[in-house]
């Protein structure tokens, strides 16, 4: 009889080991809130936000009309081109547009130069006087001509060529069928004069087929292609 007491508590004290208990386990403390209601004062760390910082061409160039602005060329930084020095360019332009006229010359080619480097005043007139007398609206005028201030003229590299032989011409679309106009299409690469404003331009300026530019260097080429195109 106690030999069956005996196991009898053997197993009590068995099954009470293999079975789990309900003693609660460690407690977990929340902290305590925060003024805001949140459970810590840690700040959210900011999105880093990627720029660009690569200025576009309308943040450093301002269209007025279809046309860019341009510094006007200081008196000292000009030199004659014509004999009677009425008409200036920069030195290296007026260069080289010389060699560029002696060689039509020598093709038979009677190149002639119009324009060349305006000043604002000028440019005021042309513009705004000449508007004026035609009864043209400011975007009609601009189709033709710059506002002062956005000329090509002002840098001392733009010309208005014409052909010596065909006057009616100057200044005219016809002067395209002239045999200057064929001479500069042919050659005047040769000498870093380029056409401005060819039909279709990027500007939408009307077609100006005398109307020519130097790019033969550094500053030629910045002061018309940075960052404009």
């Amino acid at each position: 009889m106690e030999g069956v007491i005996l196991l009898g508590i053997v197993g009590f004290i068995l099954v009470r080991l293999l079975l789990p208990t309900d003693k609660p386990g460690p407690t977990v403390e929340t902290p305590p809130a925060t003024q805001s209601g949140s459970p810590t004062d840690l700040k959210p760390v900011p999105t880093p936000v990627v720029t660009n910082n690569k200025p576009t061409p309308n943040q450093t160039q301002t269209n007025l009309l279809g046309h860019l602005p341009y510094d006007v060329a200081p008196a000292s930084a000009l030199a004659p081109v014509t004999a009677d020095g009425s008409l200036k360019m920069r030195p290296v332009a007026a260069s080289k547009f010389q060699e560029m006229q002696a060689a039509a010359k020598a093709d038979g080619v009677n190149l002639v130069m119009i324009s060349a480097f305006r000043d604002l005043k000028t440019q005021e007139q042309l513009f705004f006087g000449v508007k004026e007398q035609r009864s043209q609206d400011s975007a009609k005028r601009a189709e033709v001509s710059a506002p002062p201030g956005y000329s090509e003229h002002h840098t001392g590299y733009a010309t208005d060529l014409g052909d010596g032989n065909a006057p009616a011409t100057n200044l005219e679309k016809d002067f395209a069928n002239t045999a200057a106009f064929r001479w500069l299409e042919q050659n005047a690469l040769k000498y870093s004069f380029e056409m401005s404003f060819p039909p279709d331009n990027k500007q939408g300026v009307s077609y100006e087929p005398w109307h020519w530019r130097f790019v033969g260097d550094r500053d030629s080429l910045e002061t018309f292609y940075k960052v404009r195109n």
